[in-house]
């Protein structure tokens, strides 16, 4: 042995992680939805993408893991007069009204289309305002190949109940989500008020009743007056708020509905870039959708689930299903 060589060999530190090589193909980014298998566990929100045949020269659907069609209802809808969407010091207010084409036009002129699209992968979004409403959105649908989930959005207001809105009160929730739940052909995810007391008790009540999966937040109850006409900024008088301005109210109730039910938790609100995505994932989602960053750029739900495969390479995440629940306390 030559001077200053040693035979001492350094033994592993059980503290320390192991070095693990990077895979070549790089982290796996699968996930499972109620089922559902994704590439991605990014998805376009709805109201944001359209009807997605508005992107399919935009972004590439490979790339994405899903993308949710603006909501449907039992007829066509005019939705809200203007203006009806302003921009806001971190986000923006929207009451467009769920302004759609209607059910029947979805199926017959946009379904044909978008299964032409090979990587498109669909969820409608459905919404109504009696659980009547609903089940004949739902019964159209179900005739309609092509579609891989249901959402059910259950913020509108219930107008066979004085227009008490279905995700604030757990007996409407849970009698709207089981009678949708009971002749849906397919998995059922149920789109959560977050304009509520306890998101924990909502998600709850949505789960008992048959929901397959969550997601939230929808928007935030909001409202801005113009101080040199005093009039309201919105002819709707309030608005949905949305975009960076709710990311940390919705991070926690994500965690909060996560923690009280065991379906799969989709979480949104004010996601801009990759460590978003990675703090709803850490909070217990399984999958997170984007909105109001599309706005500013088209691209984004690419980009971020782009920029989510980089971010898990570069810490070593192997699978990305890794991250959900992965907070520390």
């Amino acid at each position: 042995m030559g001077p200053g060589t040693s035979t001492i060999q350094k033994m592993p530190n059980p503290a320390e992680p192991a070095a693990r090589k990077p895979d070549p193909r790089g982290p796996d980014m699968r996930v499972s939805l109620a089922g559902v298998p994704l590439r991605s566990p990014v998805i376009a929100a709805s109201g944001t993408f359209g009807y997605g045949l508005e992107f399919e020269e935009i972004l590439s659907f490979r790339r994405i893991g899903a993308f949710v069609t603006k909501g449907l209802s039992a007829q066509p809808m005019a939705g809200n007069p203007a203006p009806r969407i302003i921009e806001t010091a971190a986000g923006m207010m929207n009451a467009i009204g769920l302004q759609n084409v209607g059910v029947k036009a979805f199926v017959e002129q946009k379904m044909p289309r978008l299964r032409q699209i090979p990587d498109a992968v669909v969820i409608a979004n459905i919404f109504g305002f009696t659980i009547a409403d609903c089940l004949e959105v739902i019964q159209a649908l179900n005739d309609a190949p092509g579609i891989a989930l249901y959402e059910l959005n259950a913020s509108c207001p219930n107008t066979a109940h004085g227009g008490m809105v279905f995700g604030t009160d757990p007996r409407l929730l849970e009698e709207l989500v089981r009678k949708t739940e009971q002749i849906s052909q397919r998995p059922l995810m149920v789109k959560l008020s977050p304009n509520v007391t306890s998101i924990a008790t909502m998600a709850k009540a949505a789960e008992d009743a048959g929901a397959h999966a969550l997601s939230l937040v929808n928007t935030f109850l909001s409202m801005a007056i113009d101080v040199e006409t005093r009039r309201p900024r919105i002819a709707n008088v309030t608005a949905g708020l949305s975009g960076p301005a709710i990311k940390p109210i919705a991070v926690r109730m994500v965690y909060e509905a996560a923690r009280a039910v065991k379906i799969p938790v989709v979480g949104l609100g004010g996601i801009l870039r990759a460590e978003d995505a990675v703090e709803f994932l850490l909070a217990g989602a399984t999958a997170v959708q984007v909105g109001t960053a599309s706005y500013a750029d088209p691209r984004a739900v690419e980009n971020i689930a782009e920029g989510l495969k980089r971010w898990c390479a570069a810490h070593h995440v192997a699978h990305v299903t890794e991250l959900t629940g992965g907070l520390q306390l």
